[in-house]
């Protein structure tokens, strides 16, 4: 598919994957809308960057926790940029604690909310629109989908949690839809203090842990591709192979 001239919705488009990623679609000529809950002025980075390419670019701050907020956002998003063509559900937290010892329940239902629930309203709120423009999701998940990790098990399962939503979803949007979730390993974000990296980094063949631009790449290999559904893309360096 010509990504050109497209337009595109990507959750937590401030930051990490989902800033390189709008960023990595607006030099292409997609024309983009993201979403944010805190960090309006990395939000306006974005936008600007795009709207000086001469596209069509908005930011909504959203909750996407909230249906009826996603709701309000996705009508937002169609009447700026004309329609929505492509997906992209990166927003995601993993909570203060690890432990399930140290997990509450408002921590577990937080993270599930915003992890998983909150991509399954974007896909809710859209799939009338997708279907009619033959559109394409994108579910940002993570290695700890499939390995379980250090961050906790609020986490991890929310994460597995959005491949059965991809997994469900292909089935049921084809053929009209394409719907993929990529997996990252240890991304190199603001988030990630040079600690955690220095140790990350050691547990990955490559000696380093992922750059949020190579992450996008992967984004884009799945919007440009008409054929690929139902399919989980490792992006891991090697540290997990199925």
């Amino acid at each position: 598919m010509e990504l050109k001239g497209k337009n595109a919705l990507i959750t937590g488009g401030n930051r990490g994957i989902g800033r390189a990623t709008a960023f990595a679609l607006a030099e292409r000529g997609v024309n983009v809308g993201i979403t944010y809950f805190r960090g309006k002025k990395k939000a306006e980075e974005v936008i600007e960057s795009a709207r000086a390419r001469g596209l069509k670019a908005c930011a909504v701050q959203c909750d996407i926790k909230d249906f009826k907020q996603v709701e309000k956002m996705v009508s937002q998003v169609i009447d700026k940029l004309g329609g929505i063509d492509f997906l992209i559900n990166n927003a995601g937290i993993s909570g203060p604690s690890s432990r399930i010892d140290d997990i509450s329940v408002e921590e577990w239902r937080e993270v599930l909310d915003t992890n998983l629930s909150g991509s399954f309203y974007c896909c809710k709120a859209l799939k009338g629109e997708l279907v009619r423009r033959k559109g394409k999701i994108v579910n940002i998940s993570s290695i700890a989908a499939k390995m379980g990790g250090t961050i906790g098990s609020h986490y991890a399962a929310s994460k597995a949690g959005l491949l059965g939503l991809t997994f469900a979803l292909t089935n049921e949007l084809a053929p009209h839809v394409t719907v993929n979730a990529i997996a990252p390993g240890p991304v190199d974000t603001e988030l990630i203090s040079e600690e955690v990296k220095k140790k990350l980094s050691a547990l990955t063949p490559f000696g380093r842990i992922a750059r949020p631009e190579e992450i996008a790449h992967t984004v884009i290999y799945l919007l440009e591709n008409d054929y690929v559904s139902g399919e989980v893309i490792d992006v891991n360096a090697g540290r997990y192979m199925d």
